[in-house]
């Protein structure tokens, strides 16, 4: 299976992003604010790209209002939408995820949610609790504490990374995975993580910004990347202006990326 990615883009570069990006990644409070970023996923409505529409967690801190993001879902129809998880709580984002399992939405819109843990006992608990809710796609965010102690590695980035990829190998390995079901992975803390998924058929799509924000800091990939997660956030540079862009270096980390991981 060909996994589909996406890399996040300040608002200058939406439209290049097309070139390089399998599907566009929707952030609902973003389309409240910004025009030019609304009337981009207007048109790619009309084009019939695959879009991702995310609740805004990882931006606002917590989940997007349902009210505008009912709103936006109905205007957009997403291929997908990521249901409102709560950051690294399981309970709270189990009872989100059922309430959000009877929600009608508009027809083909795929409901994902989103594993939220403090353990990896608790990511075990929290996929068949989704599982058992009947959603069909299963996300795992790249950031939680306890990655770190699944992979205690002194590099807390490449620990996080890889402390993913041991959850997802344990939920295979105890079959609450299977090569039938299908995985979003939601970021990442290092670029060389997703090669390590190359044999795993559950895992369908990724986003990541990584190589887009080495880029705005004026890095170059290496052969394994970056030893270090990009300190720039996508929150603060979205309004930058495509001539304080260095394009050379964004492009040439995407194809990058790609190469590194076998993508």
């Amino acid at each position: 299976m060909k996994v589909k990615i996406s890399h996040e883009v300040p608002f200058c570069l939406l439209e290049k992003s097309k070139v390089f990006n399998d599907y566009d990644y929707c952030l609902p409070h973003l389309m409240d604010q910004n025009e030019e970023y609304r009337n981009f996923f207007y048109e790619s409505k009309k084009q019939g790209r695959y879009i991702v529409m995310d609740n805004s967690l990882h931006e606002l801190g917590e989940a997007y209002n349902t009210e505008r993001l009912m709103h936006w879902i109905e205007e957009i129809k997403p291929n997908e939408f990521i249901v409102p998880d709560v950051w690294e709580d399981k309970n709270a984002s189990c009872r989100n995820a059922k309430e959000w399992a009877s929600i009608l939405l508009p027809k083909n819109v795929l409901k994902v949610a989103v594993v939220q843990a403090k353990s990896i006992h608790e990511a075990h608990l929290c996929t068949q609790a989704y599982k058992d809710l009947g959603y069909k796609k299963i996300a795992y965010s790249y950031g939680a504490s306890y990655y770190n102690d699944v992979c205690p590695h002194p590099n807390k980035d490449f620990g996080k990374a890889i402390g993913r990829y041991m959850v997802i190998n344990s939920l295979i390995e105890d079959k609450l995975l299977s090569p039938k079901d299908r995985v979003h992975l939601l970021g990442t803390a290092s670029p060389i993580e997703f090669g390590l998924y190359k044999n795993m058929e559950c895992i369908e799509s990724i986003d990541t910004s990584n190589p887009v924000m080495a880029g705005i800091e004026q890095k170059m990939y290496f052969d394994l990347g970056l030893p270090y997660k990009p300190e720039a956030n996508m929150n603060n540079f979205q309004d930058i202006e495509e001539k304080d862009v260095n394009l050379e270096f964004i492009e040439f980390n995407v194809r990058k990326f790609r190469e590194i991981n076998g993508l």
